[in-house]
Order: structure tokens, then sequence, then C-alpha cells
């Protein structure tokens, strides 16, 4: 870090303000390798923290600089490690409150951006995400407002952006955990007014999760793709190693290659088989419809869309 970063930085923790051009001069400082180096990112925290009311400007900045770091700030691209993941929720919990302007954007682009992230800081992104749902207020990123009483059109687009998020349990997808929070949402917040999207989100949600196909492939681990990479730089290795190789990482490509029958499920099979309705998801959703005493106006729109896709109707 230069000692001008350094300097902006104690300015703008000192004064609780961060000025537009000293964001572009951070900009400046901070990118001028490409890079924001830890002690850099660790700085930026404490401007945000120190800061009452964030500029838009700023919160942007704060918000570019803290995921490139954490996705971007080791290899491979994409993918935060569990030390990275560690540092961000302890940056996170540090001032024990969520700033809805940057700090909750930060971990919603972290789902929504990265290629795969640890499970814990999945795991933290959501018990934000709900409890941010359930007693925020205040502007967001994403415009709009969080409300402490209802689910706002804003709180809406967030958690569709998470629970279908490239680095969310299921990318594309909706995963039971993820399935269960709507569920908590939704009966927390039953009486209230809530805007017509979460209606939407809970039921194609909730519905994803129940007939929806995610491919097991859909996420590589950061530890996998590191191999993969590797591999690829290793141009030294001759046929034999590579053949051998090949066998090892792929069991089944020989067959594919040199004209096996490939005797594994299709993909129009598996996704087939996804769309039905099991008795296992049966007893999850009434366990869930059961979990407030009523069929309320939610779960009938839910049902209706699984008689629908089913065929029950």
């Amino acid at each position: 870090m230069t000692a001008q970063f350094a300097d902006f930085a104690q300015i703008a923790a000192h004064d609780g303000h961060v000025s537009d051009e000293e964001v572009l001069r951070l900009r400046q400082e901070g990118w001028a390798d490409g890079h924001i180096r830890r002690v850099e990112a660790e700085a930026i925290f404490g401007m945000q923290q120190a800061t009452e009311n964030p500029s838009a400007i700023f919160s942007d900045f704060f918000v570019e600089a803290l995921r490139n770091h954490v996705l971007n700030g080791s290899e491979p691209r994409g993918y935060a490690s569990d030390e990275e993941a560690d540092w961000l929720i302890a940056m996170v919990k540090r001032d024990g409150r969520v700033c809805s302007m940057t700090e909750l954007e930060l971990l919603v682009q972290v789902i929504e951006k990265g290629l795969n992230v640890p499970e814990k800081l999945k795991a933290f992104v959501l018990e934000v995400l709900e409890s941010e749902v359930m007693t925020g207020t205040g502007p967001t990123r994403c415009g709009g407002e969080l409300s402490d009483t209802h689910v706002s059109e804003a709180e809406a687009r967030i958690l569709r952006r998470v629970v279908f998020g490239s680095a969310s349990d299921r990318p594309g997808a909706v995963s039971q955990r993820e399935a269960e929070m709507l569920f908590r949402l939704k009966d927390a917040t039953l009486e209230e007014a809530n805007h017509p999207e979460f209606q939407r989100i809970f039921v194609q949600g909730a519905g994803n999760y129940l007939l929806g196909f995610a491919s097991e492939s859909a996420h590589l681990s950061r530890e996998r793709m590191l191999e993969l990479e590797g591999f690829i730089a290793n141009n030294k290795a001759d046929m034999g190693r590579f053949m051998g190789a090949m066998a090892k990482a792929a069991p089944n490509a020989f067959g594919i290659v040199f004209g096996k029958k490939d005797t594994a499920p299709s993909r129009e099979d598996r996704v087939a088989a996804a769309a039905e309705f099991t008795a296992y998801e049966s007893d999850w959703l009434d366990q869930q419809i059961n979990a407030n005493g009523q069929i309320d106006s939610y779960d009938e729109a839910l049902l209706e869309f699984i008689a629908e896709e089913t065929g029950w109707a």
C-alpha cells in the first residue's frame, strides 16, 4: 500500500466521510498495478465502517474493490479460498452490523458473480440475507429500500440474485436450504404488505427446488480447478503421461472416444427424473406448509404451479 493510499484511508476514517475526489484518487492508487492487496482491502473496509452515510460513488468503489479482492485475489480467478472466506466473514462482523448500501451488496455480488465459494461463506450470506430482509432498513445499491416490516421489491430482487447466483448452493437452481429460507420469510411476513415480486420468487424458488434439474458438474471446486489449470499449464507432458492423466481424471473418456457405449442416463433422462414429484419432496412440502398451521395464498400459488408442471391439474 502506498503512503498516499494510507493517508487517504486514515483521513477518511477520521472524518467519517469520503469525497468523490478521494474515491477517484483511491482508485488510481489502489489499482495502480491492477490488484487490491489485503492491506488495502482492510483499509477500504475501515473507511466504509467509519463512514456514517457512504456516497453512491464510494459504495460502488467499495463493492467493486472488495469483490475483486475476494474472488480474484488468488488463483484460480472467480473462486474464494477458505482463508479469503474467513477474512470476509470476519470483516463484515467486525463492527457488529451490515451496511445495506455496501456490505450487503458485496456479499450478494460474491455469490452472484463468483464461480464457487466455500460452504461457510454460502451459509453466512444466506444468514445475513435472511436477517437483513427481516430487520434491515435503508437504501440498497440495487435500488429501493430494505424494510423491517415486509418484503420490499428490492429485497425480493436481492433474494433472486442470491438463490440463483452462480456461486449459490445450486447454481442456476435452488437448494433445500434456500427454499426453506423462502418459507420462513413467507411465514414471518404473511400478514404484511409484501411486494408481488416476493410471491413470484417464492413460487419459482420453492418450485425449482422441488421440480428443477441441477447438474452435479455445475460447480467445480476451487481445488479441482487448480488441478485442471496446473495440468493445462504443464506443456512438457508427453503423450503417454497425457493419456495416463486423462485416464485418472476421466475414466470413462476412453469408452466415449473409442466407441464404447455410454450406459449412463442421458441429460434428458436426468431432467425428466428431477421433474418428478417424489414422496420425500411431498413430505418436505407438507412440513413446510404445516409450519404456520394453514394453507395460505403463497402455498396455494405454489401448489397450483406444481399441479400444472406435473400434470395433476
